[in-house]
């Protein structure tokens, strides 16, 4: 199969379980005119965070790799009342645009943006009073996904979901042969779950309209 026809199978469901949603599209376009990449989730990765805030009753939501705010509109919207997504950005231009789209969306009173290196961000994070996090999406740069991983298992409590996008890289993450930093960074995260006995997780590779990529899912079993 081509590009062309998974992302035709991507827009039919699409196009038939998600409603047209204006804040969502802003969104997308305001990222667009101020020049950020087209990396953000597709419109059914988004309605799958959803779906996984919802299942374990998110109320506190950690989010590294914030962009043009569009995968946290999706989980921001999966929040009870009271619940709170803290979302970590190394951009500070990244950060309005996002800020701005979380406003147009309605959400922007359950969603703080942080600027700053993650890492940094993270070890901030530990030293705060916050409950720990029923749920954490890693969309950041993949060399620092071990680490992200890390703190984000640091950061949650037994029953928390921990979700990492695009860990299959078009196929190289099997590639042996590949020095692409984003895919040994992607191999290292593998790794450091698999000798983790705090979790238990899964990939589900997938195609679509980001190409051939996936998803790697981890549980805490214990706590951490």
């Amino acid at each position: 199969m081509t590009l062309e026809q998974w992302t035709d199978v991507d827009r039919f469901f699409s196009d038939r379980l998600i409603a047209t949603d204006p804040a969502l599209d802003g969104a997308l376009r305001a990222s667009e005119a101020a020049g950020l990449p087209n990396i953000q989730v597709s419109p059914s990765q988004g309605r799958l965070l959803g779906i996984l805030a919802r299942a374990v009753s998110a109320r506190r939501i950690l989010e590294i790799g914030t962009l043009g705010g569009y995968s946290a509109i999706w989980l921001s919207r999966a929040l009870p009342p009271g619940g709170r997504l803290i979302s970590l950005e190394l951009s500070p231009e990244h950060a309005r645009v996002a800020r701005s789209n979380l406003e147009n969306a309605g959400v922007s009173d359950r969603v703080e943006v942080r600027i700053g290196p993650a890492l940094e961000s993270l070890a901030r994070l530990a030293t705060e009073a916050l409950a720990p996090f029923d749920l954490t999406f890693i969309d950041a740069d993949r060399p620092n996904l071990a680490e992200y991983f890390d703190w984000a298992v640091r950061l949650s409590h037994r029953g928390s979901l921990i979700v990492v996008d695009n860990v299959v890289r078009n196929g190289a993450v099997a590639d042996p042969r590949s020095q692409d930093p984003s895919v040994l960074g992607v191999r290292r995260l593998v790794e450091r779950v698999a000798q983790d006995n705090r979790v238990e997780a899964t990939a589900y590779p997938s195609v679509g309209v980001k190409g051939y990529d996936g998803i790697l899912v981890a549980t805490l079993v214990r706590d951490p």
